[in-house]
């Protein structure tokens, strides 16, 4: 047979009913969700912010990004005979949060009458920023947590409402009844569905904003003892 000829009678031919089904998607989930009611919109909602949550704090606590390797040993060195000039406290702050709590003791030991307790004082102060930015959108996620399995139940308990008060006393038919329930369980699922995960990386993220918090308060203590000699070095002349 000719290939052109075998070619065009294919396309000649209808499309296939199962591509056809492929491509318009598979409406058995838009059904449950038609099914659902109403109640299941912002349990739709929910799962949508609390991805968006997920992936960008996944994104945001790595340790690439919090605590750059060497970059502690690398302010060190710099700071060994003399403080940083602001313009390389500067590229400090806008390098990493880390950096952020360095920048802010290079900066307070360049003050005027700058001692260890002032120096201390201005990187926890700089830490507690640090450490509000990073528990930022967790609040939202654990919101999400706590309130998708309520919502569900919420929706559950309006489907049951609405199925029991569309059953009269002689026209009850169990079978409808059965599947107007199971239907209405739909929303308990997608909750418990939404809230699972969401509490695990909750739990997940808190534990790593709390590891990220200890190794910045053990960066600012070596930065203030580093620092120490060139707060008391301009002193020794007054004494």
């Amino acid at each position: 047979m000719d290939p052109e000829a075998a070619a065009a009678r294919l396309r000649r031919q209808p499309p296939d009913a199962g591509h056809v089904a492929a491509f318009h998607g598979d409406p058995i989930l838009l059904s449950i969700v038609e099914a659902a009611g109403w109640p299941i919109w912002p349990l739709i909602l929910c799962s949508i912010t609390a991805l968006a949550i997920v992936l960008e704090r996944l994104n945001s606590l790595r340790v690439a990004r919090v605590i750059p390797p060497r970059l502690l040993e690398e302010a060190l060195a710099v700071s060994a005979v003399a403080l940083p000039p602001p313009d390389t406290i500067d590229k400090l702050e806008r390098n990493s949060p880390l950096g952020r709590v360095l920048a802010a003791g290079f900066r307070g030991a360049r003050r005027p009458h700058a001692s260890l307790e002032s120096l201390r004082e201005d990187m926890e102060n700089t830490g507690r920023a640090v450490m509000h930015g990073l528990q930022r959108y967790l609040n939202a996620l654990g919101t999400v947590a706590s309130a998708a399995p309520l919502l569900g139940l919420l929706g559950t308990v309006v489907g049951l409402i609405e199925i029991f008060g569309s059953q009269s006393a002689g026209n009850a038919n169990p079978l409808l009844l059965a599947h107007g329930i199971s239907v209405a369980l739909y929303n308990t699922a997608f909750g418990l569905i939404i809230a699972v995960p969401s509490l695990m990386f909750y739990r997940y993220f808190r534990g790593r904003v709390d590891d990220f918090g200890i190794e910045l308060e053990q960066a600012a203590r070596r930065l203030a003892t580093h620092l120490q000699v060139q707060l008391e070095a301009p002193r020794a002349p007054r004494t």
